[in-house]
């Protein structure tokens, strides 16, 4: 579930989809709700954990696009995978906006340029780019800016969506459909390479 855009929400979407004879990719938007820390729920619960804390993207995104894993939830409950809830800066009993996407507000996607958190992505895989668009199977959607992760060989990579394109034209879009999309995978230097030639330059200046 963690390596995916998809959550689990209440029967009532089941039942939004019936009404609305709505057509696959079903596709939900989740909307952050700024509010003053209490809610219908109860307390914001507060995790506090560092290394997630600093994992998170500088920019917080309002909004994120997935699909549903089932009609489970609880009412007035949703469960999404931590990386979405990173990515709009969520502790769970946040409250969200959740509303199922009319068929042509995400477009179908072309081509998406993502950059691996690490280099060994690379090292580590024969053929990077087949398998990057493989497990790309696990989402129905991307959007831009958020991280996602991929497990390959028992190990997990995390890769920063930088930036879509919607078919045909490839025009720039901030949200894609990918299930049932050709897409088109470009790798940019991963994060910790940045990173390293940033600090060469860094002492090299010094020097």
């Amino acid at each position: 579930v963690q390596t995916g855009d998809k959550m689990s929400v209440p029967k009532v979407f089941w039942q939004a989809i019936e009404r609305s004879k709505a057509e696959v990719p079903w596709l939900m938007r989740v909307s952050r709700i700024d509010d003053d820390g209490e809610n219908e729920s109860g307390e914001r619960v507060v995790v506090r954990d560092t290394k997630r804390q600093k994992e998170r993207a500088p920019g917080q995104l309002d909004r994120v696009v997935g699909g549903p894993l089932d009609f489970r939830a609880p009412s007035n409950y949703i469960f999404l995978p931590w990386w979405m809830m990173r990515a709009m800066g969520l502790q769970p009993r946040d409250v969200v906006d959740v509303q199922l996407c009319a068929a042509d507000s995400v477009p179908a996607g072309s081509a998406a340029q993502l950059r691996p958190h690490s280099s060994s992505f690379s090292k580590d895989i024969a053929n990077p780019q087949a398998v990057l668009e493989t497990e790309l199977k696990h989402y129905s959607s991307l959007t831009r800016g958020t991280t996602i992760a991929f497990d390959y060989n028992e190990k997990r990579y995390w890769f920063d969506v930088v930036e879509l394109r919607s078919a045909p034209r490839g025009e720039k879009s901030p949200m894609i459909k990918v299930q049932d999309c050709d897409i088109a995978t470009d790798f940019l230097p991963s994060k910790e390479e940045v990173e390293k030639r940033k600090q060469q330059k860094q002492q090299q200046s010094k020097v």
